[in-house]
């Protein structure tokens, strides 16, 4: 499962993006696809674990995280 950093959160509008490391650019995820009561408690700079899926119907902005959790 791969590993990232929480680089952005937007907590009030229910998304943000993952780090993915150096070159590699940044996955975004909504709070749907973190687990259950988690979302409220991720910060940025937090290390945590994901899913890569498609891109959910965002106009073809890239992949997006699914079953995010802390690492």
């Amino acid at each position: 499962m791969p590993q990232g950093t929480i680089k952005k959160i937007v907590k009030d509008r229910g998304f943000g993006f993952i780090s993915t490391g150096p070159g590699k650019g940044d996955v975004f995820f909504h709070v749907s696809s973190v687990e259950e009561g988690v979302f409220d408690v991720l910060q940025e700079g937090q290390a945590v674990e994901y899913e890569i899926g498609e891109d959910g119907g965002r106009g073809g902005k890239g992949p997006r995280a699914g079953n995010v959790r802390p690492a």
